[in-house]
Protein backbone atom coordinates (compact mmCIF):
# COMPACT_ATOMS: atom_id res chain seq x y z
CA UNK A 1 0.00 0.00 0.00
CA UNK A 2 1.40 3.39 -1.03
CA UNK A 3 1.32 6.20 1.52
CA UNK A 4 -0.52 9.36 0.48
CA UNK A 5 1.32 12.60 1.13
CA UNK A 6 -0.49 15.82 1.99
CA UNK A 7 0.76 19.27 1.09
CA UNK A 8 3.53 20.47 3.45
CA UNK A 9 1.97 21.46 6.75
CA UNK A 10 2.32 25.05 7.91
CA UNK A 11 4.34 25.65 11.07
CA UNK A 12 6.23 28.53 12.69
CA UNK A 13 9.65 26.89 13.00
CA UNK A 14 12.84 27.24 10.98
CA UNK A 15 13.74 23.57 11.32
CA UNK A 16 12.04 20.22 11.91
CA UNK A 17 14.13 17.51 13.62
CA UNK A 18 13.27 13.82 13.88
CA UNK A 19 15.22 12.15 16.71
CA UNK A 20 15.27 8.37 16.93
CA UNK A 21 16.34 6.28 19.93
CA UNK A 22 17.96 2.85 19.82
CA UNK A 23 15.91 -0.25 20.62
CA UNK A 24 16.44 -3.10 18.14
CA UNK A 25 13.25 -4.75 16.97
CA UNK A 26 11.19 -1.96 18.54
CA UNK A 27 12.51 0.33 15.79
CA UNK A 28 9.56 -0.52 13.55
CA UNK A 29 7.63 1.93 15.77
CA UNK A 30 9.83 4.73 14.37
CA UNK A 31 9.10 3.66 10.81
CA UNK A 32 5.38 3.96 11.56
CA UNK A 33 6.02 7.41 13.02
CA UNK A 34 7.70 8.55 9.82
CA UNK A 35 4.91 7.18 7.63
CA UNK A 36 2.36 9.25 9.58
CA UNK A 37 4.59 12.34 9.42
CA UNK A 38 4.95 11.91 5.67
CA UNK A 39 1.22 11.52 5.18
CA UNK A 40 0.64 14.55 7.41
CA UNK A 41 2.90 16.78 5.33
CA UNK A 42 5.63 17.05 8.02
CA UNK A 43 9.07 16.81 6.41
CA UNK A 44 12.12 16.85 8.71
CA UNK A 45 15.24 18.61 7.48
CA UNK A 46 17.33 16.96 10.19
CA UNK A 47 17.19 13.26 11.13
CA UNK A 48 19.34 11.90 13.92
CA UNK A 49 19.47 8.44 15.37
CA UNK A 50 21.36 5.96 17.51
CA UNK A 51 21.60 2.21 16.89
CA UNK A 52 18.40 1.08 15.09
CA UNK A 53 17.38 4.74 15.12
CA UNK A 54 20.46 5.46 13.01
CA UNK A 55 19.33 2.83 10.50
CA UNK A 56 15.85 4.30 10.17
CA UNK A 57 17.27 7.82 9.99
CA UNK A 58 19.73 6.81 7.26
CA UNK A 59 16.96 5.20 5.19
CA UNK A 60 14.98 8.44 5.47
CA UNK A 61 17.92 10.70 4.61
CA UNK A 62 19.21 8.31 1.97
CA UNK A 63 16.06 8.18 -0.17
CA UNK A 64 13.85 10.65 -2.01
CA UNK A 65 10.74 11.60 0.02
CA UNK A 66 8.38 9.59 -2.19
CA UNK A 67 10.51 6.43 -1.73
CA UNK A 68 11.23 6.57 2.00
CA UNK A 69 8.19 4.74 3.36
CA UNK A 70 8.54 1.98 0.78
CA UNK A 71 12.23 1.51 1.62
CA UNK A 72 11.44 1.44 5.33
CA UNK A 73 8.80 -1.22 4.71
CA UNK A 74 11.13 -3.26 2.52
CA UNK A 75 13.85 -3.09 5.19
CA UNK A 76 11.61 -4.16 8.07
CA UNK A 77 9.83 -6.84 6.09
CA UNK A 78 13.23 -8.19 5.03
CA UNK A 79 14.30 -8.56 8.67
CA UNK A 80 11.09 -10.17 9.87
CA UNK A 81 9.70 -12.23 7.00
CA UNK A 82 10.83 -15.80 6.34
CA UNK A 83 9.17 -18.89 4.84
CA UNK A 84 7.24 -19.65 8.02
CA UNK A 85 6.33 -16.09 8.96
CA UNK A 86 2.67 -16.42 7.94
CA UNK A 87 2.13 -19.52 10.08
CA UNK A 88 4.08 -17.92 12.94
CA UNK A 89 1.88 -14.82 12.81
CA UNK A 90 -1.25 -16.98 12.73
CA UNK A 91 -0.06 -18.97 15.73
CA UNK A 92 0.92 -15.81 17.59
CA UNK A 93 -2.57 -14.40 17.10
CA UNK A 94 -4.00 -17.61 18.56
CA UNK A 95 -1.64 -17.39 21.54
CA UNK A 96 -2.62 -13.76 22.14
CA UNK A 97 -6.21 -14.82 22.78
CA UNK A 98 -5.11 -17.25 25.46
CA UNK A 99 -3.89 -14.51 27.80
CA UNK A 100 -0.90 -12.40 28.74
CA UNK A 101 1.15 -15.17 30.37
CA UNK A 102 0.94 -17.53 27.40
CA UNK A 103 1.67 -14.73 24.98
CA UNK A 104 4.66 -13.67 27.04
CA UNK A 105 6.08 -17.19 26.98
CA UNK A 106 5.56 -17.38 23.23
CA UNK A 107 7.23 -14.01 22.78
CA UNK A 108 10.27 -15.16 24.74
CA UNK A 109 10.45 -18.47 22.89
CA UNK A 110 10.30 -16.69 19.55
CA UNK A 111 13.03 -14.26 20.64
CA UNK A 112 15.23 -17.21 21.66
CA UNK A 113 14.98 -18.47 18.10
CA UNK A 114 16.71 -15.28 16.94
CA UNK A 115 19.33 -15.62 19.67
CA UNK A 116 20.21 -19.07 18.36
CA UNK A 117 19.83 -18.51 14.63
CA UNK A 118 20.29 -14.78 14.11
CA UNK A 119 18.28 -12.45 11.87
CA UNK A 120 18.72 -12.84 8.08
CA UNK A 121 20.31 -9.78 6.54
CA UNK A 122 21.33 -8.47 9.96
CA UNK A 123 23.40 -10.80 12.12
CA UNK A 124 24.17 -14.50 12.44
CA UNK A 125 26.06 -16.49 15.10
CA UNK A 126 29.69 -17.45 14.65
CA UNK A 127 30.36 -21.11 13.94
CA UNK A 128 31.78 -21.50 17.46
CA UNK A 129 31.37 -19.60 20.74
CA UNK A 130 33.82 -16.66 21.07
CA UNK A 131 35.89 -18.49 23.70
CA UNK A 132 37.25 -20.84 21.01
CA UNK A 133 38.68 -18.07 18.78
CA UNK A 134 42.15 -16.48 19.09
CA UNK A 135 42.34 -13.44 21.33
CA UNK A 136 42.15 -10.14 19.51
CA UNK A 137 39.91 -11.36 16.69
CA UNK A 138 36.39 -10.02 16.20
CA UNK A 139 35.09 -13.58 16.62
CA UNK A 140 36.65 -13.69 20.10
CA UNK A 141 34.90 -10.48 21.14
CA UNK A 142 31.33 -11.03 19.92
CA UNK A 143 28.73 -13.77 19.56
CA UNK A 144 27.55 -12.75 16.07
CA UNK A 145 28.92 -11.46 12.79
CA UNK A 146 27.26 -8.68 10.79
CA UNK A 147 28.81 -8.92 7.32
CA UNK A 148 25.41 -9.26 5.65
CA UNK A 149 24.16 -6.09 7.32
CA UNK A 150 26.44 -3.93 5.16
CA UNK A 151 24.76 -5.32 2.04
CA UNK A 152 21.32 -4.72 3.59
CA UNK A 153 22.15 -1.08 4.27
CA UNK A 154 23.52 -0.54 0.78
CA UNK A 155 20.36 -2.05 -0.66
CA UNK A 156 18.05 0.41 1.11
CA UNK A 157 20.20 3.56 1.38
CA UNK A 158 21.57 5.78 -1.38
CA UNK A 159 24.69 7.02 0.40
CA UNK A 160 25.40 9.65 -2.26
CA UNK A 161 21.96 11.13 -1.57
CA UNK A 162 22.44 10.80 2.19
CA UNK A 163 25.66 12.82 1.92
CA UNK A 164 24.26 15.35 -0.56
CA UNK A 165 23.10 17.79 2.12
CA UNK A 166 19.44 17.67 1.11
CA UNK A 167 18.63 16.50 4.63
CA UNK A 168 20.97 16.62 7.60
CA UNK A 169 21.94 13.29 9.16
CA UNK A 170 23.58 12.65 12.54
CA UNK A 171 24.54 9.51 14.43
CA UNK A 172 27.06 8.50 17.07
CA UNK A 173 29.22 5.68 18.39
CA UNK A 174 31.63 5.05 21.26
CA UNK A 175 35.37 4.89 20.60
CA UNK A 176 36.35 1.71 22.45
CA UNK A 177 39.95 2.69 23.09
CA UNK A 178 39.28 6.20 24.44
CA UNK A 179 35.74 5.66 25.75
CA UNK A 180 34.69 8.93 24.07
CA UNK A 181 31.28 9.52 22.56
CA UNK A 182 31.86 10.44 18.90
CA UNK A 183 29.30 12.18 16.68
CA UNK A 184 29.22 11.53 12.93
CA UNK A 185 27.29 14.11 10.95
CA UNK A 186 26.81 15.33 7.41
CA UNK A 187 28.24 17.40 5.83
CA UNK A 188 31.32 17.33 8.11
CA UNK A 189 31.69 13.55 7.71
CA UNK A 190 30.97 11.44 4.66
CA UNK A 191 28.68 8.79 6.10
CA UNK A 192 29.06 5.19 4.93
CA UNK A 193 27.60 1.85 6.03
CA UNK A 194 30.34 1.55 8.64
CA UNK A 195 29.04 4.59 10.57
CA UNK A 196 25.54 3.13 10.75
CA UNK A 197 26.86 -0.28 11.76
CA UNK A 198 29.12 1.25 14.42
CA UNK A 199 26.19 3.10 15.99
CA UNK A 200 24.39 -0.24 16.43
CA UNK A 201 27.34 -2.45 17.39
CA UNK A 202 26.03 -3.39 20.82
CA UNK A 203 28.45 -5.65 22.75
CA UNK A 204 28.87 -8.44 23.53
CA UNK A 205 26.43 -9.61 20.85
CA UNK A 206 27.64 -7.61 17.87
CA UNK A 207 31.27 -7.00 16.87
CA UNK A 208 33.04 -3.67 16.95
CA UNK A 209 33.20 -1.71 13.69
CA UNK A 210 36.37 -0.08 12.42
CA UNK A 211 36.33 3.51 11.14
CA UNK A 212 39.62 5.10 10.07
CA UNK A 213 41.70 2.77 12.21
CA UNK A 214 39.57 3.08 15.37
CA UNK A 215 37.10 0.54 16.72
CA UNK A 216 33.59 1.59 17.77
CA UNK A 217 30.62 0.22 19.72
CA UNK A 218 26.97 1.26 19.99
CA UNK A 219 26.44 4.93 20.89
CA UNK A 220 23.62 3.90 23.23
CA UNK A 221 26.23 2.71 25.74
CA UNK A 222 26.66 6.37 26.73
CA UNK A 223 23.47 8.09 25.58
CA UNK A 224 20.50 6.55 23.81
CA UNK A 225 18.92 9.83 22.73
CA UNK A 226 20.05 12.43 20.17
CA UNK A 227 18.26 15.28 21.98
CA UNK A 228 21.52 16.63 23.40
CA UNK A 229 22.70 17.38 19.87
CA UNK A 230 19.84 19.82 19.30
CA UNK A 231 20.65 21.55 22.59
CA UNK A 232 24.28 21.89 21.54
CA UNK A 233 23.27 23.62 18.32
CA UNK A 234 20.92 26.29 19.80
CA UNK A 235 20.85 28.11 16.50
CA UNK A 236 17.33 27.77 15.06
CA UNK A 237 13.74 27.62 16.20
CA UNK A 238 13.13 23.88 15.99
CA UNK A 239 10.11 21.59 16.05
CA UNK A 240 11.41 18.32 17.50
CA UNK A 241 9.81 14.91 17.19
CA UNK A 242 11.55 12.82 19.86
CA UNK A 243 10.76 9.12 19.26
CA UNK A 244 11.58 6.93 22.26
CA UNK A 245 11.43 3.15 22.19
CA UNK A 246 11.75 2.73 25.95
CA UNK A 247 9.15 4.06 28.35
CA UNK A 248 10.65 5.63 31.47
CA UNK A 249 7.45 5.02 33.46
CA UNK A 250 6.13 1.58 34.33
CA UNK A 251 4.85 -0.47 37.27
CA UNK A 252 6.95 -2.16 39.95
CA UNK A 253 8.22 -5.55 38.65
CA UNK A 254 6.45 -8.65 39.94
CA UNK A 255 8.97 -11.32 38.95
CA UNK A 256 12.50 -11.73 37.60
CA UNK A 257 11.37 -11.40 33.98
CA UNK A 258 9.75 -8.09 34.88
CA UNK A 259 12.94 -7.01 36.66
CA UNK A 260 15.05 -7.63 33.57
CA UNK A 261 12.55 -5.79 31.37
CA UNK A 262 12.34 -2.84 33.76
CA UNK A 263 16.13 -2.66 34.02
CA UNK A 264 16.38 -2.18 30.25
CA UNK A 265 13.65 0.46 30.23
CA UNK A 266 15.37 2.51 32.92
CA UNK A 267 18.83 2.03 31.42
CA UNK A 268 17.87 3.15 27.94
CA UNK A 269 15.20 5.76 28.73
CA UNK A 270 16.57 7.66 31.72
CA UNK A 271 19.00 9.71 29.64
CA UNK A 272 16.09 11.02 27.57
CA UNK A 273 14.30 12.26 30.66
CA UNK A 274 17.48 13.74 32.17
CA UNK A 275 18.48 15.48 28.94
CA UNK A 276 14.96 16.84 28.43
CA UNK A 277 15.00 18.33 31.95
CA UNK A 278 18.48 19.75 31.33
CA UNK A 279 17.34 21.10 27.96
CA UNK A 280 14.48 23.02 29.60
CA UNK A 281 16.67 24.44 32.39
CA UNK A 282 19.47 25.45 30.03
CA UNK A 283 17.10 27.07 27.56
CA UNK A 284 15.48 29.13 30.31
CA UNK A 285 18.91 30.37 31.42
CA UNK A 286 19.95 31.16 27.86
CA UNK A 287 16.79 33.16 27.22
CA UNK A 288 17.32 35.17 30.39
CA UNK A 289 21.00 35.71 29.58
CA UNK A 290 19.90 37.33 26.32
CA UNK A 291 17.30 39.53 28.06
CA UNK A 292 19.79 40.62 30.70
CA UNK A 293 22.46 41.43 28.13
CA UNK A 294 20.04 43.60 26.16
CA UNK A 295 19.44 45.73 29.29
CA UNK A 296 23.13 46.35 30.01
CA UNK A 297 24.63 49.77 29.28
CA UNK A 298 27.17 49.86 26.46
CA UNK A 299 30.17 50.10 28.80
CA UNK A 300 29.15 46.85 30.52
CA UNK A 301 28.39 45.09 27.23
CA UNK A 302 32.02 45.68 26.26
CA UNK A 303 33.36 43.79 29.29
CA UNK A 304 34.77 40.28 29.08
CA UNK A 305 32.15 38.95 31.49
CA UNK A 306 29.28 40.36 29.45
CA UNK A 307 30.68 38.88 26.23
CA UNK A 308 30.83 35.45 27.88
CA UNK A 309 27.24 35.91 28.97
CA UNK A 310 26.22 36.82 25.42
CA UNK A 311 28.02 33.81 23.95
CA UNK A 312 26.03 31.57 26.30
CA UNK A 313 22.70 33.21 25.49
CA UNK A 314 20.16 31.94 23.01
CA UNK A 315 16.79 33.22 21.87
CA UNK A 316 15.76 30.21 19.80
CA UNK A 317 12.60 28.34 20.80
CA UNK A 318 11.64 24.69 20.61
CA UNK A 319 8.64 22.41 20.77
CA UNK A 320 9.37 18.80 21.70
CA UNK A 321 6.74 16.27 20.65
CA UNK A 322 7.33 13.04 22.58
CA UNK A 323 6.31 9.84 20.83
CA UNK A 324 6.97 6.96 23.20
CA UNK A 325 6.41 3.29 22.50
CA UNK A 326 4.49 1.79 25.40
CA UNK A 327 5.06 -1.95 25.38
CA UNK A 328 2.29 -4.50 25.76
CA UNK A 329 2.08 -6.40 29.03
CA UNK A 330 3.30 -9.62 27.39
CA UNK A 331 6.42 -7.96 25.94
CA UNK A 332 9.27 -8.78 28.29
CA UNK A 333 13.02 -8.16 28.39
CA UNK A 334 13.39 -9.79 24.95
CA UNK A 335 11.22 -7.24 23.17
CA UNK A 336 14.19 -5.53 21.52
CA UNK A 337 15.31 -8.72 19.78
CA UNK A 338 11.95 -10.31 19.02
CA UNK A 339 11.98 -9.86 15.23
CA UNK A 340 8.72 -11.64 14.35
CA UNK A 341 6.63 -10.29 11.50
CA UNK A 342 3.56 -9.95 13.73
CA UNK A 343 5.49 -7.89 16.29
CA UNK A 344 6.94 -5.69 13.55
CA UNK A 345 3.47 -4.90 12.23
CA UNK A 346 2.22 -4.18 15.77
CA UNK A 347 5.08 -1.78 16.49
CA UNK A 348 4.72 -0.04 13.13
CA UNK A 349 0.98 0.43 13.64
CA UNK A 350 1.51 1.82 17.14
CA UNK A 351 3.97 4.43 15.85
CA UNK A 352 1.66 5.37 13.01
CA UNK A 353 -1.43 5.75 15.23
CA UNK A 354 0.39 7.67 17.99
CA UNK A 355 1.73 10.14 15.44
CA UNK A 356 -1.59 10.61 13.65
CA UNK A 357 -3.17 11.38 17.01
CA UNK A 358 -0.40 13.82 17.92
CA UNK A 359 -0.62 15.73 14.63
CA UNK A 360 -4.26 16.53 15.36
CA UNK A 361 -3.06 18.93 18.09
CA UNK A 362 -2.27 22.03 16.04
CA UNK A 363 -0.64 23.85 18.96
CA UNK A 364 2.52 21.79 18.42
CA UNK A 365 3.12 23.76 15.22
CA UNK A 366 3.08 27.14 17.04
CA UNK A 367 6.11 28.60 18.76
CA UNK A 368 6.09 28.53 22.57
CA UNK A 369 5.39 31.85 24.23
CA UNK A 370 6.69 31.04 27.72
CA UNK A 371 9.87 32.33 29.37
CA UNK A 372 11.68 29.03 28.90
CA UNK A 373 11.28 29.14 25.13
CA UNK A 374 10.33 25.47 25.09
CA UNK A 375 7.17 23.38 25.32
CA UNK A 376 6.86 19.61 25.63
CA UNK A 377 3.95 17.61 24.25
CA UNK A 378 3.06 13.99 24.96
CA UNK A 379 -0.52 13.74 23.80
CA UNK A 380 -0.43 9.93 23.70
CA UNK A 381 0.45 9.58 27.39
CA UNK A 382 -1.87 7.29 29.33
Amino acid sequence: MKSKKKAPIEHEFESVALLLQGGGALGAYQAGVYEALYEGGVEPDWVAGISIGAVNAAIIAGNKPENRVRQLKDFWEGLTQHPGSFLDSLFENMVEKSGTTAHGLWNQAYANMYVLGGVPGFFKPHLMPPFFYPEGTLEATSFYETGAFKETLEKHIDFDLLNSGKIRFTTSAVNIRSGNYVKFQTPETRIGPEHIMASGALPPGLPAVEIEGEQYWDGGLISNTPLQWVLDEHAQDTLIFQVDLWNARNHFPLNMTDVLARQKEIQYSSRTRAITDHFCTAQKLRHNYAKLYSKLPDELKATKEAKILMDASDTSVHNIVHLIYRAKDYENYAKDYQFSYANMLMHWKAGYNDTKRSLQHKEIFKKPDNTEGIKIFDVTQT
